[in-house]
């Protein structure tokens, strides 16, 4: 078991020995009794509360809400174990999730103060699984509010209820979106595991700028009942967490697969033909050679690499997206609010004219351009949606990966993302590098596994594989395999920098 020693830059001693461990480690010290679960709640409580809000020595607005049950349920946790009982898996483990899905008793915002006040009084089923693994749900992790689907303008780990997170790495610099709150907190040390959600890169991107596994499954392999929806067709709940192992054990419990743990023993690799997507590379000469430098890594693991001939995408393709997730967003999202409980916003045009209302604080720094045009779009009976969404799953399947895969690659592996770029609410995310690799994904439901591979100007870099729907153990075999040549879990090896701001 490795130390974590100067994981922070104070880390509060309660917490200082378990800031960087994984599953594994945890399941050994909570089962011999040299740590309850009490004990660890209490640790990574006081962490956050050292570390994480306004007047904390870091600051880092990665969490919004603690659960003010987190301790109570963690000394069940501690009793049942004692009495010779397990939930499962994550017993007595702490977790948080996204502030876009409902667990009871946190806010359940989408990081929208229309939401705000509205809290929570029943589970969303994924979040009920983790709960009968035995998991302890310790808070809200803050995100880019609305899932970053407010205007094309916005600014990543934005949010108006929770500020804008940085990144542990360097506190300047993004933390991606819109899971930003849940990477930023499992490389802060501040949960083994966070929950995300993704509608076109916002597992990946996270995970991907803040040194961290991200999985994001196949859509509807996790159910989505109680996340506040931008797009059925897109929307997919996981996990971001310390190593490959650990994401594949959390994702067995949100999914109910069985599969995935098995993929992550030596060898599993061996018979696949990965393809090298040299058309998504990010456009950073340094990312770029980290990720060729991986790929030699998993070249002798695997029975075959070969290059992948995928197009960049086009611009049409996403406009045709944005028309695609404007329809679903008003209709998936009128139907959320008007059925949960609580008084405040029952549809998007309530949304959309609260933050007029409170401009000072919602639109501050960028517009809702996305909610408005979602607002005037007629939804998914409107043709303009119909004629995207056919134009959308007709390149992504027959264009962007269909020919790829013909030839008898079973995945795709491409760079993730450039390294994090400075957060800048002025102007928003302008210097966005990398993420070719989620939008055909996206649009056809694929699941993406992101590993990361290394350090670039001190910034933590990725690399993403995906492949086609209910391909997910084959993906952790291939990162598993990736992350042992790279010497284990990224996260265990590498702690982050909490550089201070800086010009330039």
């Amino acid at each position: 078991m490795r130390s974590s020693a100067a994981f922070g830059p104070d880390p509060h001693p309660a917490s200082e020995r378990v800031a960087a461990l994984g599953l594994d480690d945890l399941e050994t010290l909570l089962a011999s009794g040299e740590l309850t679960s009490e004990e660890l709640t209490r640790g990574l409580l006081d962490r956050i509360e050292a570390l994480d809000g306004a007047g904390t020595a870091i600051a880092l607005h990665a969490v919004i809400a603690l659960a003010a049950d987190a301790v109570p349920t963690a000394a069940r946790r501690d009793a049942e174990r004692a009495a010779g009982r397990s939930r499962g898996r994550l017993h007595g483990v702490p977790i948080l999730v996204k502030d876009n899905i409902e667990a009871a008793g946190l806010p359940g915002t989408a990081g929208s103060l229309a939401l705000a006040g509205r809290t929570v009084v029943a589970d969303a089923p994924l979040v009920a699984r983790l709960r009968d693994a035995g998991a302890v749900v310790m808070g809200a992790t803050n995100l880019s509010e609305w899932a970053n689907f407010r205007s094309p303008r916005s600014t990543s780990g934005w949010s108006a209820v929770g500020g804008l997170t940085g990144n542990p790495w360097a506190l300047d610099r993004s933390a991606g979106g819109s899971s930003s709150g849940s990477g930023a907190a499992v490389a802060a040390g501040y949960a083994p595991v966070a929950i995300g959600t993704e509608t076109n890169g916002s597992i990946t991107c996270p995970a991907a700028l803040n040194g961290v596994v991200g999985f994001k499954p196949t859509v509807g392999t996790v159910p989505t009942r109680g996340v506040v929806p931008i797009s059925a067709s897109q929307d997919s709940p996981g996990p971001l967490a310390r190593s490959v192992r650990d994401a594949a054990l959390v994702l067995e419990v949100l999914s109910g697969r069985t599969d995935l743990m098995a993929a992550c023993a030596s060898g599993s690799a061996a018979p696949l033909v990965v393809g090298v997507a040299a058309g998504w590379l990010s456009g950073d000469a340094e990312t770029d050679a980290c990720f060729a430098r991986a790929v030699e890594l998993i070249e002798p693991l695997v029975a075959e690499i070969r290059p992948a001939d995928v197009p960049v995408t086009p611009d049409d393709v996403h406009h045709d997206q944005t028309a695609v997730l404007v329809g679903e967003f008003v209709d998936d999202l009128d139907a959320y609010l008007s059925a949960r409980p609580g008084s405040g916003a029952r549809s998007m045009a309530d949304v959309v004219a609260f933050n007029l209302a409170n401009a000072d604080t919602e639109l501050g720094f960028f517009d809702q351009h996305y909610l408005e045009q979602a607002v005037l779009s007629g939804g998914r009976r409107a043709l303009a949606y119909t004629e995207a969404r056919a134009r959308n799953v007709a390149w992504a399947r027959d264009v962007a990966v269909g020919p790829a895969l013909g030839g008898g690659i079973d995945l795709l592996v491409a760079p993730a993302y450039r390294p994090a770029w400075k957060s800048d609410l002025a102007h928003g995310d302008l210097l966005v590098g990398g993420g070719a690799v989620c939008t055909p994904a996206a649009i056809l439901g694929w699941p993406i596994l992101t590993v990361p591979i290394g350090l670039v100007r001190g910034l933590p870099v990725a690399m993403a594989i995906t492949g086609p729907p209910l391909s997910e153990s084959l993906l952790v075999a291939v990162g598993s395999a990736l992350e042992d040549a790279l010497g284990g879990p990224f996260a265990q090896r590498q702690h982050p920098a909490w550089r201070p701001p800086a010009r330039g």
